[in-house]
């Protein structure tokens, strides 16, 4: 199909079974503020009780178009330099027969991209975005991690129920803000983030290597899951100690979203032995 040739790689998770029907059940649904100019401090303050804030209109429909034109650029081999791309392990021996468009069906993820495509680092710089950002942190932020999870049509798979910060090396109680930015209509039925509002008050929550490496699905407290469904150019605010993850898309729609995730530039980074000391189950009395 006339790719450049550069470095890619393939998912290789392996289906144990699933999940239960109900480990991703909605008690209610969050539809968001209009706009960003509409963040006022109340908003704040409420983000900070219940650990994020949903925004209907974050970008606009060009801004949108260039992160759209970015990511393609990445995925076909525009940049050579960058290897950050992972499609889905069942298409590893016919990704060469894809045209272009179909590739944006057989990507899992992206990672770190910015650097790579000057509209996709415009976007992790937005003025409007990090302007959100720092109110909520109370300083500047700086970017601490980047990807883009694409859940194609039919075959893009779970995320579980997880805290960001255990997978982070940032200090227990660093304020860390995610962004996820929506590049499609995202739903309930295709995969739209689910988050546990309030959970970020708890705590750090011991995690497992199971699906992914996430918070076992019987700790997760099912009667309080929101729905947070997206249109294009939306996007979600939230802790890195808020309980959320995403069921499968089994629809015949894409469902592709930027993760931008950020953390105040005061902070220093710590280790991964410190960070397993805390989120992870090794020496502990606990089982999953």
């Amino acid at each position: 199909m006339g790719h450049t040739n550069h470095k890619v790689s393939f998912d290789n998770y392996e289906n144990d079974g699933g999940y239960s029907p109900d480990l991703y059940e909605f008690h209610d649904i969050d539809e968001g503020l209009e706009n960003l100019e509409s963040v006022s401090g109340d908003h704040i303050d409420k983000y900070h009780q219940q650990g994020y804030l949903p925004v209907k209109r974050a970008i606009s429909p060009e801004e949108l178009a260039d992160v759209k034109t970015g990511m393609m650029r990445l995925i076909s081999g525009g940049n050579p330099d960058f290897n950050g791309v992972q499609f889905e392990g069942s298409y590893r021996d016919r990704l060469q027969e894809l045209s272009d468009e179909e590739r944006w069906d057989v990507v899992r993820k992206l990672q770190h991209f910015v650097g790579y495509d000057d509209r996709l680092s415009a976007l992790a710089s937005h003025p409007e975005l990090l302007g959100v950002i720092e109110r909520i942190m109370g300083e500047e932020p700086a970017l601490f991690a980047h990807q883009a999870i694409l859940k194609p049509p039919r075959v893009g798979r779970e995320k579980p129920w997880h805290q960001d910060h255990a997978y982070f090396n940032l200090p227990l109680g660093t304020e860390i803000v995610s962004v996820w930015l929506s590049l499609d209509h995202a739903t309930p039925e295709n995969g739209c983030m689910r988050v546990i509002p309030s959970t970020h008050q708890n705590g750090p929550v011991v995690h497992f290597k199971r699906r992914d490496w996430q918070i076992c699905d019987k700790d997760v407290v099912r009667d309080r899951v929101v729905a947070v469904p997206l249109p294009p150019g939306g996007c979600l605010f939230w802790s890195g100690m808020v309980h959320h993850g995403t069921p499968e898309n089994n629809t015949d729609n894409r469902r592709r979203a930027v993760q931008l995730h950020y953390y105040p530039a005061s902070v220093e980074k710590t280790t991964s032995e410190e960070r397993l000391a805390i989120f992870g189950s090794e020496g502990k009395d606990v089982s999953c």
